[in-house]
């Protein structure tokens, strides 16, 4: 048998070991008296015991890139986009949360390489749909998940940005324009996190900067911290990590064969693991995403901050409007209570997913309605805020913010359809009404 290490900074968390049967991992007997110690995942608690590869694995896929991206990532490195472990290998030493997977070589020494002004900048950006997290590169070993291009950068003292090496740990994330397919996405972005802080709501800090012709979102990491000069990596893990979900599943509803997490699921990690605190955060950020038309929103996109002192919510990222690009679904990631379109939310539903998830159905309706209220009044700040960021203003700017007021009064106005027996509701009539025009049965979703 073989093995391959896990690290925390200098410290060996545990061995990934290689048997027959597949992967497993163990925690070094040292790693659970060290102080500050925190489990790998809420699904691996602080335990002797091996975690066989069916709790491994999904969440080591989990800390890889998607689609695209990971197959030019395998394509680059010569390891095939199925073998986890073996690309985790490559470009496992800086990811989302604390963690070092893979042996500390000898020699390295962790460090910054400097990017050359804009152009540099701009290059390295137009080259990143073929070379993801620039892998292969020498010492540059960097991975996030998800399917959108983006690269881990470090800040410097001088306001310049610089690719993290040996294993230095990034402190920003720097996404790309998507110009050929949501135009005006970092616009749109920096919009909805900035009415997002405006609103009260934990968000990771963004800002805007150009490159050439290219303009990208820097997102401030909320997983690093810098102390006493020293910056330090924070641990942390998705809902789809703490789940057990691979990231096919990420959809509540998806075709990968596991059924994917659902917001009653996730609560109920919030109460085995967390705080009454976090579970009002929760409920609140599921209400924005839904009031800023966020139809991606999915398990990936809410994560956890482990520390040795205990679990936390996450703060809130990858905000998007997708309300005013075609190509992009109109379908919530996740449902409330059964229904998937956010303009046909109605009080009943938000009653209903009270229910499930453990809130009082009176106070939900209120809290909705608040932070409706609260989004919309924010709504001419964050704008002014994003146009006045370098390269923040964009065409579109307008389009997203009334995109977002326009749902925010939709939802505020459908709070009036609540529970009454026998009355099943009115877009459930209308839907009712169409099945049968259509000839077909109709069922009244929950």
């Amino acid at each position: 048998m073989n093995t391959l290490p896990i690290y925390y900074e200098s410290f060996l968390v545990g061995n990934i070991t290689f048997a027959e049967d597949g992967p497993s991992f163990t925690y070094d007997p040292r790693w659970p008296k060290t102080r500050g110690a925190f489990p790998v995942s809420l699904g691996m608690p602080l335990d002797p015991s091996p975690f066989a590869s069916g709790t491994l694995l999904p969440w080591l896929a989990n800390l890889l890139p998607e689609e695209g991206n990971l197959l030019a990532i395998g394509r680059n490195l010569g390891v095939s986009p199925q073998d986890t472990i073996g690309i985790l290998e490559r470009i496992g030493r800086d990811t989302a949360g604390a963690l070092t997977i893979g042996r500390l070589r000898e020699g390295d020494i962790p460090g910054y390489r400097p990017i050359s002004g804009e152009v540099g900048l701009e290059r390295i950006i137009d080259e990143l749909p073929a070379k993801p997290f620039l892998a292969g590169e020498d010492g540059v070993s960097m991975s996030l998940a998800g399917a959108q291009d983006k690269l881990p950068v470090a800040l410097m003292a001088d306001g310049t940005l610089g690719i993290p090496v040996n294993g230095a740990p990034s402190t920003h994330i720097l996404k790309p324009d998507a110009q050929r397919r949501l135009w005006g996405s970092v616009q749109n972005e920096a919009l909805c996190m900035t009415l997002s802080a405006l609103c009260g709501l934990k968000t990771a800090k963004v800002s805007i900067g150009k490159a050439g012709e290219r303009s990208y979102l820097l997102v401030t990491r909320y997983d690093r911290v810098e102390r006493n000069g020293q910056r330090l990596r924070i641990h942390q893990e998705d809902f789809c990590q703490a789940l057990g979900k691979p990231p096919g599943a990420k959809y509540e509803r998806n075709r990968s064969g596991v059924k994917g997490p659902r917001l009653v699921d996730m609560f109920a990690v919030v109460d085995t693991h967390l705080t009454a605190a976090d579970r009002t955060r929760l409920l609140d950020a599921v209400i924005f995403n839904i009031l800023i038309c966020n139809t991606d929103a999915h398990a990936k996109n809410y994560s956890i901050l482990l520390t040795g002192r205990g679990f936390s919510l996450a703060p809130l990222y990858d905000l998007m409007c997708a309300a005013t690009w075609e190509t992009v679904t109109r379908n919530l990631s996740q449902t409330i209570a059964g229904k998937d379109r956010g303009d046909y939310v109605m009080g009943r539903h938000w009653q209903r997913m009270a229910g499930e998830c453990g809130f009082n159905r009176t106070m939900i309706l209120q809290r909705v309605e608040a932070l409706a209220e609260k989004t919309r009044r924010n709504i001419p700040q964050a704008v002014e805020s994003v146009r006045a960021m370098p390269g923040g203003d964009h065409p579109l700017l307008g389009d997203f913010a009334a995109a977002i007021e326009s749902r925010c009064r939709t939802v505020v106005r459908n709070l009036a359809h609540v529970e009454d027996i026998g009355d099943s509701g009115g877009e459930d009539d209308m839907e009712k009404a169409a099945a049968i025009a259509r000839g077909g049965p109709f069922q009244t979703k929950a």
